[in-house]
């Protein structure tokens, strides 16, 4: 299948969201750990061999001895009336046995544990997996999946089937609970326990789940299930001392419920309000929006509409260099107008901006609205490169060809950036500058809204890039990739 890179133009003064979207925030690093480990089970399984290689001497030795202890032994005196014997034991206990003890005490891991060490200074942390279960979790908000199905792999449009274990799940939770995410604690510690309960085999215990769930749930505001939890949790470990104060503690606060309410006459609020577990308001109020527009949920044209989209040549106003090969242009929206630009770069090139790109991936930054200073933010997990016509001649080349679609200049543009997205790339609506700005930068403007983002890797699902709030005005549509 031919690989091809699109743009996309828009023949509006407006802002172009991308709906993309440390080893979480790049796939393309990520794929370097898949090596690194792939490197260290073949070290690992050369260190068995030569494990296995040193038991069996061992046991060839042992085998050897016991046979012949079983014999000297039954004579003692008669075995060593043949001075043969007499000088063979002699020479076993001096020489044999101390070669033996040598054999065993010979490091073979020594090997494994080196290259273990000089690969753990590259293995992710614990940031990383923190990014990579905010990722999933991610995915089960905007989707509405549940942990069930998640915890099955099964996701649409995933070329590969992933399921996750109990252990896996229980992570997710604990990752949740660490950051105060008590809603995604008790989705996925109830996983645990539902898995738990099919019979999986597991290193967590219930009693540590239970510990997880029970205080989470408390947190949430439901007192009587957290309070039931906590009896489960010490009928199957009566020795828990956390749990042991937490069930006083429990009981306590219930019992202040109970005087108030009798004190007040006032009616009985139920053991368990459900709307606790409902997922907490956003502080953003688009969000609900934006995910709704990754699910499929946005405007879509009409079949009027969609009579009004077309594709043809492009040859860039008559641009001497396109005359002969103009560019292949497809409508994607009429209002505003969005266009797509198919085989504006050919797989030679791709890779080659990709080889380039790679090592000068960093972290995608924006600038603090208090401070000005550039830092990493949570919505916009991806990594980018910027490369310069003097990095390599194929990035003056792309440079010239946008120049030719657009009949604008690079000059005043950005350079040429090539984004590698993350796990579950996210890379939130984000609102423009003031309009005096977007028109005294014009030329800028346009030109980065038609700029190539050759990409550093692959993803399997994609949500599409969704255009986002201008101004007051929202445009509610999804440009697949």
């Amino acid at each position: 299948m031919k690989l091809w890179v699109s743009t996309l133009m828009v023949a509006w003064s407006g802002v172009l969201g991308c709906v993309q979207a440390e080893f979480f925030t790049s796939i393309g690093h990520m794929t370097d750990l898949i090596y690194a480990e792939k490197d260290l089970v073949q070290s690992l399984k050369e260190y068995i061999l030569v494990e296995e290689a040193k038991l069996s001497k061992i046991k060839s030795w042992a085998n050897k001895m016991e046979a012949l202890t079983s014999k000297s032994a039954a004579d003692p005196e008669g075995y060593l009336a043949h001075p043969v014997n007499a000088y063979k034991l002699v020479k076993r206990l001096n020489t044999d046995w101390p070669a033996l003890e040598d054999l065993v005490l010979q490091d073979s891991a020594a090997g494994f544990i080196a290259n273990l060490s000089v690969q753990r200074q590259f293995f992710p942390t614990d940031e990383d997996e923190m990014g990579a279960a905010k990722a999933l979790m991610r995915l089960q908000d905007t989707y509405k999946l549940d942990p069930d199905t998640i915890s099955k792999g099964e996701l649409p449009g995933t070329k590969y089937q992933a399921v996750l274990s109990v252990d896996d799940c229980f992570g997710m939770g604990r990752s949740a609970y660490n950051e105060g995410d008590y809603y995604h604690t008790v989705l996925w510690m109830e996983q645990v326990l539902r898995q738990l309960d099919a019979g999986e085999e597991a290193a967590v215990g219930k009693a540590q789940v239970l510990d997880y769930l029970s205080y989470a749930i408390f947190q949430l505001g439901d007192l009587h299930r957290a309070l039931e939890l906590t009896r489960r949790l010490l009928s199957l470990d009566p020795s828990h001392e956390r749990a042991g104060g937490n069930l006083r503690y429990f009981e306590h606060l219930l019992e202040e419920e109970r005087e108030k309410l009798l004190s007040n006459q006032t009616e009985a609020v139920p053991a368990t309000r459900e709307d606790i577990y409902e997922r907490p308001v956003d502080y953003l109020p688009e969000r609900d929006v934006y995910e709704s527009l990754c699910r499929g949920e946005g405007v879509k044209l009409t079949p009027r509409r969609q009579k009004r989209l077309f594709c043809r040549y492009h040859h860039g106003n008559r641009t001497p260099q396109l005359l002969i090969a103009p560019f292949k242009e497809e409508d994607e929206w009429d209002s505003p107008h969005i266009v797509r630009y198919y085989d504006v770069m050919s797989d030679e090139e791709i890779e080659r901006i990709k080889e380039i790109a790679k090592p000068k991936l960093a972290r995608a930054t924006v600038r603090d609205p208090k401070t000005g200073v550039l830092t990493v933010a949570s919505y916009r997990v991806s990594k980018s490169s910027w490369l310069e016509e003097n990095d390599d001649p194929v990035v003056a080349r792309v440079n010239r060809r946008m120049q030719h679609i657009t009949g604008l200049t690079v000059t005043t543009a950005e350079l040429l950036q090539s984004p590698c997205c993350g796990t579950l790339a996210s890379y939130l609506y984000f609102k423009g500058d003031r309009e005096d700005t977007w028109r005294h930068h014009a030329q800028k403007l346009w030109i980065k809204l038609l700029k190539l983002y050759p990409v550093v890797c692959s993803v399997q699902i994609s949500t599409g890039r969704a255009l986002p709030e201008h101004w007051n005005f929202w445009v509610l549509c999804k440009v697949m990739p």
